[in-house]
């Protein structure tokens, strides 16, 4: 049979009167038509039934296999810093040692103020008070402030300021007021002094 005689027969074909019981004496093009149709069908369903699910939980699989070959990179940075982290940390843990030992105990604060009223008198300063105030506790360390009034003029001043700074332990100068002394050529500092106790874990300065 032609291939135009079959697409005569498809035209001429009353499709509102096919019975799909008859579909053995349809035009072979017509039951080739719906074999290809159900074939199509077919593995549509099968793709969307099987294949479809698969296809997503490969999805999940590969992006789960990208979070851990991050994970396992981000680890490996790390692994090969380790050593440098591990250096440095030593060398925090030296520093913060050596700033400790700066820092005086309670017991050693009395000594600390006969240590800065000797830097005022090895500048010739005359001293009109030097007043410890009462402790102020903090998180980790607890500060000791306390009162510095001396006279003298301005180069030894300095001279003092700077040796207070270069105690071997930690006093920190703040509030600084400097006037001149009535019906005298010399001046008179006024400052608040710090210096720090770390605090151990029982509360106690070390």
């Amino acid at each position: 049979m032609s291939l135009s005689g079959e697409l005569r027969r498809l035209r001429e074909l009353e499709w509102r009167e096919l019975d799909i019981k008859e579909s053995g004496s349809w035009p072979w093009s017509l039951q080739l038509i719906c074999c290809l149709l159900a074939l199509g069908l077919t593995f549509a369903g099968m793709h969307w039934y099987l294949a479809a699910p698969k296809a997503e939980e490969l999805a999940a699989v590969q992006r789960q296999e990208e979070s851990l070959v991050r994970d396992f990179q981000s680890k490996a940075v790390q692994a090969a810093n380790l050593p440098a982290m591990r250096a440095q940390s030593e060398e925090l843990e030296e520093r913060l040692e050596a700033l400790l030992e700066m820092l005086p105990t309670g017991a050693e604060v009395p000594s600390l103020i006969d240590n800065i009223s000797e830097t005022a008198i090895d500048n010739e300063l005359s001293i009109d008070f030097i007043r410890l105030r009462a402790p102020e506790e903090r998180e980790f360390y607890i500060e000791q402030p306390f009162d510095i009034q001396v006279q003298g003029d301005y180069h030894r001043i300095a001279a003092f300021l700077a040796g207070v700074a270069g105690l071997p332990r930690i006093v920190t100068q703040h509030d600084f007021t400097l006037e001149p002394v009535a019906g005298d050529s010399q001046l008179r500092l006024s400052m608040l002094a710090r210096t720090y106790s770390y605090r151990s874990n029982s509360g106690e300065g070390q």
